[in-house]
């Protein structure tokens, strides 16, 4: 992982902090990566006398990471397809993987899905399938329902993602309107076994959650879609409430299938909670699934940080305070930057500069929004620091760009693609 840039002279804060951070994210995203996460968790091998076949499926923003650990642990023949994020992909040995776009679906997304469900359709019941699902699986195996486009799917993630929808609601609206996600994968299996792994992005680590839940079945209810729809926004067309009204599944469970959790942000802050304990840190999570507003998460976070320093509640200094989950933005202005820059920049202005206070808030996937950094960290020096480049942070989080804010400052963490993604991880440093 690349480090953060940047340091300061100024202020109460020091290197050690920023180092500190950077070393509490580093040991979040250890916890996640797929590799050993397989062992004791491998299915009965396919009987080879009878032709079973091992067939490797999935998609995700981790799956390619998850595929190639897959296959180690495996160690026996297998096949297969999946797709990840551009810029995201890794070497296997015997699964096929193909790159498409995220968040936005395009061509080489719906490609790959289209071979993933036939893949699926050809498995029979000597065949094992293994599905590797992982955040980002929503937008990237796209397969839209009968009577809808590729462009109508475009639109509609571009509408849902402007709109600050929590990622529950996005993806249970792309269910409605997909033919292989709700569950609908899984139908293509059977009557073949399969076993799913997954990598927890969402709040709640609920496995139909997951990707939109291709191997999850899920009953449809067109009227609770159209309602959120309606709440948040997004315009609903005479062809997208038909098509939602007919793409329709009873969400009865399938025999023959099994589902493990490989990674979830809990594990994750768990890890960086025993760092900061060898660090001589007091740790506290403050919840794996925090939603809601960015820039308002970051007012609250802001309130809790000053307690600490104030009062030593709800932990005394020195202390880290440690939160996951996926917080939204609902995008108002034309600038650069995701929640993670979002909410600190709103946390920031609202800490006021106070001595002895640091932070950090990252994307676990290396991608904060369809920025290049995973996020950004900051000292008690940042706001001066700003001041003295003539930098406004007010106008910058009214125009949703904390991404050139924290770059003019060289505060961005930049780390590349991961290749796993339990979303969100920030920690907010008292001394």
């Amino acid at each position: 992982m690349e480090k953060a840039t940047g340091t300061t002279a100024t202020g109460t804060a020091t290197a050690s902090d920023r180092e500190i951070l950077l070393a509490l994210f580093e040991t979040a995203l250890a916890a996640a990566l797929p590799e050993g996460k397989f062992k004791d968790r491998l299915p009965a091998p396919p009987d080879a006398a009878k032709g079973g076949r091992t067939i490797v499926i999935g998609a995700g923003k981790a799956s390619a990471r998850m595929a190639r650990a897959f296959e180690e642990e495996w160690g026996r023949p297998c096949e297969g397809l999946i797709v990840t994020r551009y810029g995201h992909g890794c070497e296997t040995k015997h699964i096929e993987i193909v790159e498409a776009a995220h968040p936005v679906p395009d061509q080489a997304g719906l490609d790959a899905a289209r071979r993933i469900l036939e893949l699926a359709r050809s498995a029979g019941p000597d065949d094992l399938v293994v599905c590797l699902m992982s955040g980002g699986a929503s937008s990237l195996l796209t397969l839209p329902a009968e009577g809808l486009t590729l462009a109508d799917k475009q639109a509609l993630n571009s509408a849902l993602l402007k709109s600050g929808a929590p990622i529950g609601v996005m993806n249970r609206v792309r269910k409605s309107m997909s033919a292989i996600k709700g569950g609908r994968l899984a139908a293509a299996i059977a009557p073949a076994r399969a076993v799913t792994y997954l990598i927890s992005d969402v709040p709640g680590d609920d496995p139909a959650a997951i990707g939109s839940g291709p191997t999850i079945p899920e009953a449809s209810d067109p009227e609770a879609v159209l309602g959120l729809m309606r709440t948040w926004g997004i315009e609903i067309t005479d062809k997208l409430e038909q098509v939602i009204r007919a793409n329709t599944v009873s969400g009865d469970a399938i025999p023959g299938q099994e589902v493990h959790m490989i990674a979830t942000p809990l594990m994750a802050l768990t890890a960086a909670e025993e760092k900061a304990k060898t660090l001589g840190l007091t740790p506290l999570i403050l919840g794996d699934a925090i939603e809601g507003e960015a820039r308002e998460a970051g007012n609250v976070f802001a309130g809790i940080a000053r307690s600490a320093s104030e009062h030593g509640l709800p932990a005394a200094a020195p202390c880290v305070l440690l939160s996951g989950g996926e917080t939204t933005v609902t995008v108002r202005g034309k600038g650069r930057g995701g929640r993670s820059v979002e909410f600190l920049l709103a946390l920031a202005i609202a800490l006021k500069g106070r001595e002895g206070v640091s932070a950090i808030s990252c994307d676990t996937d290396g991608v904060d929004g369809t920025e290049d950094n995973a996020g950004a960290w900051f000292d008690a020096a940042l706001l001066a620091d700003a001041a003295a480049r003539g930098l406004k942070p007010d106008d910058y989080l009214a125009n949703n760009d904390g991404y050139s804010f924290f770059s003019a400052l060289d505060r961005l963490v930049m780390t590349g693609p991961t290749l796993t993604n339990v979303n969100d991880f920030r920690a907010i440093l008292v001394r």
